[in-house]
């Protein structure tokens, strides 16, 4: 009923302002009223945009100063991270020398040729050079970074086996993540959801007749030891997710019905993280927000907000459902002793099972 009522409000509105603009029209019907631009219009609108090209100016250096992150994308934490970084930043830098130059020469033609009574427009039907300078200059320009992105590419999606990189495999529901390791013989067991047996704990369709998957170990948070090559295979139990850890620039679809991979090497653990003056920086400022929003919880009896501590996280970037802003799963990246000993206190999958 609410929702009836505003959509009759809005179009008794808009009948309102409507019969306005016709009286207001009526009221001018006697005033001189023609549709061609005088000098004088000409020449307000050449101001004006010379006036616009000014603000765009000024409020893009604003911007920088203000909330501009420079170095531009400077925390990654992965071996191909400072890669992505440079890709990233030389293509903004490209953007921002492109629009200031064709911005300025937009603005800057319409002020010098503004119109005025008595000058003859000149213009060119074709100019074969121009056209040719416009054309090559684009597609080198364009040819460079997909040449380099592609590059990029293939570094995270071409893992080396001979590494011996540790096999993690990344499970997307909705709402949730679990990591499955390859345990001792580093190979995944087979899986499908079809072997789905809620009954037994088997939650992830595990085939428990493979010998492969005996040792393999679900978790729900996701361990890494720092300086190794890790492989992670993706599924997805039901709609299309998307694995995306920002810190190490990494991101690939969780596709129902097959298994997608990427590789990368963490380079920083998440206590040398915490200690970047970049993070603490970042720390401060949220508990701070954190402190101030607590206040009005406080006076009525309530628990206050938590104080936010960094770590890494793995995210669904796709908008998988309702709760879609609620998929995340915690990353630790640590020394290859500390990794040794959580894993030791992990349950193999033979052993969580249910009789």
């Amino acid at each position: 009923m609410t929702a009836l009522l505003t959509i009759i409000v809005l179009v008794f509105i808009l009948i309102a302002i409507w019969q306005m603009v016709k009286i207001f029209d009526l009221a001018q019907a006697k005033n001189e009223n023609t549709q061609v631009a005088t000098d004088k219009d000409n020449t307000m609108n050449a101001y004006l945009m010379m006036g616009f090209l000014a603000f765009i100016y000024i409020i893009t250096i604003v911007c920088l100063v203000k909330w501009g992150d420079l170095p531009l994308m400077s925390n990654s934490a992965s071996a191909h991270g400072p890669t992505i970084d440079n890709l990233m930043v030389i293509s903004m830098v490209i953007i921002f020398f492109v629009q200031t130059v064709t911005q300025f020469l937009l603005h800057y033609f319409a002020f010098k040729y503004k119109g005025e009574k008595g000058k003859k427009a000149l213009f060119f039907a074709d100019n074969n050079k121009l056209e040719a300078i416009w054309t090559i200059i684009p597609v080198i320009v364009l040819a460079g970074l997909i040449i380099y992105g592609l590059n990029t590419w293939i570094n995270i999606m071409g893992v080396d086996e001979s590494d011996d990189p540790l096999v993690v495999e990344l499970y997307a529901q909705q709402f949730n993540w679990k990591a499955r390791y390859a345990g001792a013989d580093n190979t995944l067991g087979k899986a499908n959801v079809r072997l789905i047996d809620i009954d037994r704990a088997n939650i992830l369709g595990i085939d428990e007749a493979d010998p492969n998957a005996q040792d393999d170990v679900i978790t729900t948070e996701l361990h890494l030891p720092v300086g190794k090559p890790v492989l992670f295979k993706m599924r997805s139990q039901d709609v299309l997710h998307s694995a995306y850890m920002p810190h190490f620039r990494a991101q690939m679809n969780c596709v129902p019905g097959m298994i997608t991979q990427f590789g990368f090497t963490p380079t920083v653990t998440t206590a040398e993280m915490r200690e970047t003056p970049q993070m603490q920086e970042k720390v401060k400022r949220i508990n701070n927000i954190r402190v101030e929003n607590s206040k009005p919880l406080l006076a009525k009896g309530e628990e206050p907000l938590e104080s936010y501590e960094f770590d890494y996280i793995l995210l669904c970037n796709k908008i998988c459902g309702k709760s879609h802003y609620n998929m995340q799963m915690k990353i630790v990246v640590e020394t290859q002793e500390e990794y040794n000993a959580w894993i030791k206190e992990q349950k193999a999958f033979k052993n969580s099972l249910i009789n």
